[in-house]
């Protein structure tokens, strides 16, 4: 958790606030366009992360932060902009989606 909160969390700021906030103290598309790529290496990480646990990030166990990427990774997938495929990553949201409060508190097209 402290690795999103300190290094994903500073990657995504620009372009969602920019792109999905519409904010008016973010708008350098160039400077948005940036902080996307950022984000993409980022999200690369969690899926190795997720690759080499083969479950959760932490392990075969559903943690905390789970929650906490999970509502970071549902940002990425509904910030607009070009993401790569990340398979890893694919295949943790669609095992978040069976836990119980993650439709109805996080994968509910909130921003």
């Amino acid at each position: 958790m402290d690795w999103q909160a300190s290094d994903l969390n500073r990657a995504w700021r620009h372009v969602f606030m920019a792109r999905v906030r519409h904010h008016p103290a973010y708008p350098d598309d160039a400077r948005a366009e940036a902080s996307l790529v950022q984000w993409n290496r980022l999200m690369g990480v969690l899926d190795a992360q997720l690759a080499a646990t083969d479950s959760y990030v932490a392990g075969n166990t559903f943690t905390l932060a789970d929650v906490v990427l999970g509502r970071s990774t549902q940002r990425w997938r509904s910030t607009p902009g070009s993401t790569p495929a990340l398979p890893n990553v694919g295949a943790w949201v669609e095992r978040l989606r069976q836990q119980p409060g993650f439709a109805e508190h996080v994968d509910n097209g909130g921003a």
